[in-house]
């Protein structure tokens, strides 16, 4: 397996955007269905944040300070999807904004992984040697077996993000 850092966060929104293609198609009354899905969906979604924000954004800010912009809004993306991560959390799949509450999480993270693949992760490459980006992963890949795998409450999560940025 490849420790490559983007190679590895890629793997993540492959894994998330199958998630995501599988709610859409279940139907209206595959609540069970949604549901099991949803929890698989908070699941990767708090493990791969967790890791961008402590560990690939903070590393990319500090070696490639020219992206500095590209990350604070990538941690403001993360701050919506958590957002909407614990509330999903917090809501039964026959609730009535379930579905709706999901599809926006849906838009945003798709949002979200198409701006870090199609501008933000070739810049990372063309910054960092395959080295750096090698030692990145092999970090990435031991704190995610420690990583939380439930959304923080959103007021511990601003305040993670207060301490990077800070």
């Amino acid at each position: 397996m490849s420790t490559d850092a983007i190679v590895l966060l890629k793997a993540d929104h492959k894994e998330v955007k199958a998630l995501f293609r599988r709610f859409e198609k279940a139907g209206k009354g595959a609540r069970k269905e949604k549901g099991e899905l949803v929890t698989k969906m908070i699941e990767l979604l708090t493990v791969h944040t967790y890791l961008e924000n402590e560990l690939i954004y903070p590393e990319v800010r500090r070696l490639l300070p020219d992206l500095e912009d590209d990350i604070l809004e990538s941690y403001e993306e993360h701050h919506v999807a958590d957002v909407l991560l614990g509330e999903l959390a917090a809501l039964s799949p026959d609730a009535e904004r379930f579905d709706a509450k999901t599809t926006v999480l849906i838009e945003s993270v798709t949002h979200h992984i198409e701006e870090e693949e199609e501008e933000w992760f070739p810049q990372v490459r063309a910054g960092l040697g395959r080295k750096q980006l090698s030692e990145l992963g092999e970090r990435m890949l031991q704190m995610k077996k420690k990583a939380p795998r439930s959304p923080a409450q959103p007021s511990a999560l601003k305040k993670t993000v207060d301490a990077v940025l800070s």
